[in-house]
C-alpha cells in the first residue's frame, strides 16, 4: 500500500504559464547582464540549481555561492513580481486526485518532490492555494541534482510519518523522464502524466509504473492496492 506520495511542481501539479522561466531571464540579465540567458535552456524535469550552474559554464561565469546568492535573489523578486498575472493553474484532474487521496480509508502523506528551490516553489504553489497542501518536500536547495532530492524528500517523510519507509510504499508523480528516473533512484513506483515536458508515448518508453494522460484518468483508489 502507498503510504506516501512526492508531486512534482512544473507540468505535473500546475502551469505557470512560462512565468518561471522569465523570471530566471529576467534574473540573468538584470544581476549578470546577459539577455539571452534562457533560449538555450532545456528547463524540463530539471533543477534551478543545475541550470544556473550550466549557465554560469556557458557563460563563463565563476560558479561561486556568491553568484548562485545574487542569481536567486533576483530570481525570487521577479517571480514574486510576475506570478499573479500568470496565466494557468492546477492541472487537469490535480484538485480532485488530491481531494480522494485525503478520502482513502488510510490516506498516504502527500509531499513534494521538486527541481525548483524551496522559495520559489511557495510562490507558485501559494499562487494556487496549492502551498498549505504538503506539509514537506524534497527541493532544489537540498541538491543539485534530482535523484538526490528524491532521497531527501523520502527521509523526510520517513520522518513526518515517524516510520521507516519502503520503496514500494512511495509513489512519485512526475511529468518528465527525469521524474521517473528519480523514483526508480529511491526504489518508488511511478505515475506518469502527459501534462507538462513529455508526450504519453515517451513517458511509457522510459517504462513507469502508470503512463496517463493526466490525473482524471487514475483513480486515487487504485493505490490501495
Amino acid at each position: 500500500m502507498i503510504r506516501l506520495v512526492l508531486f512534482d511542481i512544473d507540468g505535473t501539479l500546475l502551469h505557470t504559464g512560462g512565468v518561471g522561466i522569465k523570471a530566471f531571464a529576467r534574473a540573468f540579465a538584470g544581476e549578470f547582464g546577459i539577455d539571452d540567458g534562457t533560449e538555450w535552456l532545456k528547463f524540463s524535469g530539471r533543477t534551478d540549481v543545475s541550470l544556473v550552474r550550466e549557465f554560469f559554464t556557458h557563460h563563463g561565469v565563476e560558479p561561486s555561492m556568491q553568484n548562485f546568492d545574487r542569481f536567486f535573489a533576483a530570481y525570487v523578486h521577479w517571480l514574486q513580481l510576475l506570478i499573479p498575472d500568470c496565466k494557468g493553474g492546477a492541472c487537469p484532474g490535480v484538485l480532485d486526485f488530491y481531494q480522494s487521496l485525503s478520502t482513502l480509508p488510510e490516506p498516504p502523506l502527500a509531499g513534494l518532490l521538486t527541481g525548483n528551490i524551496k522559495k520559489g516553489a511557495r510562490i507558485k504553489l501559494e499562487r494556487f492555494n496549492l502551498w498549505e497542501k504538503f506539509p514537506f518536500g524534497g527541493f532544489a536547495d537540498d541538491h543539485e541534482e534530482r535523484d538526490h532530492i528524491a532521497a531527501v524528500a523520502l527521509e523526510r517523510g520517513s520522518q513526518y510519518l515517524n516510520r521507516d519507509l519502503r520503496g514500494e510504499e512511495v509513489l512519485v508523480i512526475g511529468d518528465t523522464p527525469l521524474d521517473i528516473r528519480c523514483g526508480r533512484a529511491i526504489g518508488a513506483k511511478v505515475l506518469a502524466v502527459a501534462t507538462g515536458g513529455a508526450t504519453l508515448e515517451e513517458l511509457e518508453r522510459h517504462k513507469p509504473d502508470w503512463a496517463v494522460p493526466d490525473l482524471t484518468h487514475f483513480p486515487a483508489a487504485r493505490l490501495m492496492g
